[in-house]
C-alpha cells in the first residue's frame, strides 16, 4: 500500500511539472512577455513572495505577463504558471541552487477576470478594477487606481498600517478600516494587509466638487464606537440607481418603504426629518405619501444568531456581542432572540424587559445539527408576522457565516427552503433585513473540508439578502468585532424613516415599478433602501 501511494505521489508530481512546462509552451511568447488565454469570468491567482506585483485591467481577452528576471539567459524560469480546476495560478518560486534577490511581476488581465493577489513585503499596484479583486499582503504597500467612476463594493483593512482614499463617500475607522458600496456594487475589491499602507486613488475625477453644503445636517445619536475594527455599513448610493433585485411588498395596493437617510458629504445618518421633507416618485410620477413614521418611531428587533456546533469555543464572545446590542438599542424598541443550527429556537420572544433579555442571552447554548440558515431566516420572518396588531416597524438582524448546507461544498443537510425562495420571502417582507457575515474561512486540507468557493458563496448570499431586504450588509472579519457591528446596526436603525403610499397606476401587470425618494429640504441627504416592486 505504501509503495503504491509513493508511486501515485511521484506520478502526480511529474504530472504537475509536465503540465507547468506545457503551459509555458502554450503561452504565446512575444519577446516582451507571455500571453495566456483565460475564459470570461475566469479566476487568476498571483503569488509573489520575492518582489512586487503590478496588475492592470484591460479589454483584451488574454493575460500578458512580464517579469524583471532575465529569462533570456536561463531556460529555468522562476515564474511558474499552472492551470487547473480552480483557474490560472501565476507563482514566483525559488529555483534550486539559484538565489532569488528580487523579482517583480507585471501582469495585464481581462476586465472580466476575478483575481487574487498574495504578497509578503512586496508592493502591490492595481490599475483599473476587474470583475473582482482580492489583495492580501503582510507588510507590502498597496495602491489601487480607479480609472472610471467607481461602481464597486470596497473593503480595505490594514491592522497596523493606514488606509487612505480619494474616493467620495467612503467611511474610515481609526485610519485602519474602510468600507463602502459605490454605485450598484457590480465589482468587488478587498484589500487586507497586516502592516502595509493602502491607498485608493480616483484617477477618473478631473476636478473636485467644491460646492459648499447648504445646511449642516443633524447627526444620528452619538454613541461610543469600538476601538477595534468592526463591520461598517456602505455609504448612501445614488437614489437613481435601481436594481430589479431590490423589491418591496405591496399589500392591498399600499406600498411600504423603510429608508435610512445618509448625508453624502459626511456619510453620517440624518435624523429629525418630517413627512414634508420627502417626495416620492413611482416610475417618475409623484405619489402622495399616506403614512409616515419618523426615525424615532420604535422598532421590533429580531436577533437571529447562528449557534452551530463550531461556535462552542467562542460562545462567550457571541453572548457578549448580543448583550452589547441590547444595551445599545433604544428603550422603546422591543427585542427578540432566535438561535439556530439544525432548527431555530426562540431564546426570547419580543419584549421590552431588558433584564429578562440579558438573562436569556447569558444562557444561550450551541445548537445541534447542520446549519439551516434559510429555514431559520424564514422562521424569523414568520415570527415577526405573528403580532399582526402591532403598529411597530420590524427589523431582522441576522448573524452567520452564510454556510447553509444547500451551498455546494458545504457538508451536511441544507435547508428545506431553497435560496431563491428565501429571497422572494425576504423581498415580500415589510420590514428591514440586516446581515452580519462572520468570516470563518480556513484552509481546506481535504475534499471533505469546506472549500473556498463555498465560503465565497456564503458571503455573497448574505450580502444579497441584505440588499433584497433593504438593509445593510456588514463584514465581520473577527469575532471580536461583532459587538461593534451590532452597535452600528442600532445606529443605522436610528436613521430609518417609513413611508407608505397607494400607487396612482392601479394596473397589476406584473411589471417592475421603480421608486425614487428625495429629501427635498436637504440636497446632500440620500435615502437608502428598497428601490421598487413588481406590480403583481
Amino acid at each position: 500500500m505504501r509503495l503504491n501511494s509513493l508511486i501515485r505521489g511521484i506520478a502526480s508530481v511529474f504530472a504537475v511539472l509536465l503540465f507547468t512546462v506545457v503551459c509555458f509552451a502554450q503561452g504565446e511568447s512575444t519577446g516582451a512577455g507571455i500571453q495566456i488565454e483565460i475564459p470570461a469570468g475566469g479566476k487568476l491567482r498571483i503569488e509573489n513572495q520575492f518582489g512586487s506585483v503590478a496588475v492592470e485591467s484591460w479589454k483584451e481577452k488574454f493575460i500578458h505577463i512580464t517579469t524583471s528576471e532575465d529569462t533570456v539567459a536561463s531556460k529555468a524560469r522562476s515564474v511558474v504558471i499552472e492551470n487547473g480546476k480552480l483557474g490560472t495560478v501565476i507563482r514566483v518560486v525559488r529555483r534550486p541552487g539559484v538565489p532569488i534577490a528580487h523579482i517583480d511581476l507585471a501582469i495585464k488581465l481581462p476586465e472580466t477576470a476575478r483575481v487574487e493577489i498574495v504578497t509578503g513585503s512586496g508592493r502591490v499596484s492595481l490599475r483599473g478594477l476587474p470583475a473582482s479583486a482580492a489583495i492580501r499582503s503582510v507588510t507590502g504597500d498597496t495602491t489601487v487606481e480607479f480609472l472610471e467612476t467607481a461602481n464597486a463594493d470596497i473593503i480595505a483593512r490594514s491592522t497596523k498600517g493606514s488606509v487612505k482614499s480619494e474616493l467620495p463617500q467612503l467611511l474610515s475607522e481609526n485610519g485602519h478600516v474602510l468600507q463602502a458600496r459605490l454605485g450598484t456594487g457590480a465589482q468587488t475589491l478587498r484589500v487586507n494587509s497586516e502592516a502595509g499602507s493602502i491607498r485608493l486613488l480616483d484617477e477618473s475625477r478631473s476636478a473636485i466638487d467644491s460646492r459648499p453644503a447648504k445646511k449642516v445636517l443633524v447627526d444620528a445619536p452619538t454613541q461610543d464606537l469600538p476601538t477595534k475594527a468592526a463591520g461598517i455599513p456602505a455609504p448612501a448610493e445614488d437614489v437613481q440607481e435601481i436594481s430589479e433585485g431590490d423589491v418591496i411588498r405591496v399589500d392591498a395596493q399600499l406600498v411600504t418603504l423603510n429608508m435610512s437617510v445618509i448625508d453624502r458629504l459626511t456619510s453620517r445618518g440624518v435624523v429629525g426629518l418630517s413627512q414634508s421633507d420627502f417626495k416620492l416618485f413611482e416610475n417618475g410620477n409623484e405619489q402622495k405619501i399616506l403614512q409616515f413614521d419618523s426615525s424615532s418611531a420604535p422598532f421590533d428587533l429580531l436577533l437571529v444568531i447562528d449557534l452551530s456546533g463550531s461556535t462552542r469555543e467562542v460562545l462567550k464572545l457571541i453572548r457578549a456581542a448580543a448583550l452589547r446590542f441590547v444595551d445599545a438599542a433604544r428603550p422603546s424598541d422591543r427585542i427578540g432572540v432566535i438561535t439556530f443550527a439544525g432548527q431555530p429556537t426562540v431564546v426570547s420572544p419580543l419584549t421590552l424587559d431588558r433584564r429578562i433579555l440579558r438573562e436569556r442571552i447569558s444562557e444561550m447554548e450551541t445548537s445541534a445539527g447542520d446549519t439551516k440558515l434559510y429555514d431559520a431566516t424564514d422562521f424569523a420572518v414568520s415570527q415577526s408576522l405573528q403580532d399582526a396588531k402591532s403598529a411597530r416597524r420590524t427589523a431582522i438582524i441576522l448573524m452567520s457565516d452564510g454556510l447553509d448546507g444547500n451551498i455546494p461544498g458545504v457538508q451536511g443537510d441544507g435547508s428545506k427552503l431553497l435560496y431563491k425562495d428565501l429571497l422572494n420571502r425576504v423581498a415580500e417582507f415589510d420590514g428591514v433585513v440586516y446581515t452580519l457575515w462572520l468570516n470563518t474561512e480556513y484552509e481546506a486540507l481535504s475534499p471533505l473540508d469546506t472549500q473556498p468557493e463555498a465560503f465565497d458563496a456564503g458571503h455573497d448570499r448574505m450580502k444579497e439578502m441584505a440588499d433584497t431586504g433593504g438593509g445593510v450588509f456588514y463584514e465581520v472579519e473577527r469575532l471580536e468585532d461583532l459587538a461593534g457591528a451590532y452597535e452600528r446596526v442600532v445606529a443605522d436603525l436610528g436613521t430609518v424613516y417609513s413611508l407608505a403610499y397607494r400607487p396612482s397606476d392601479k394596473t397589476r401587470d406584473g411589471k417592475w415599478r421603480a421608486i425614487q425618494v428625495k429629501v427635498v429640504s436637504r440636497p446632500s441627504a440620500v435615502p437608502r433602501g428598497k428601490r421598487g416592486y413588481y406590480a403583481n
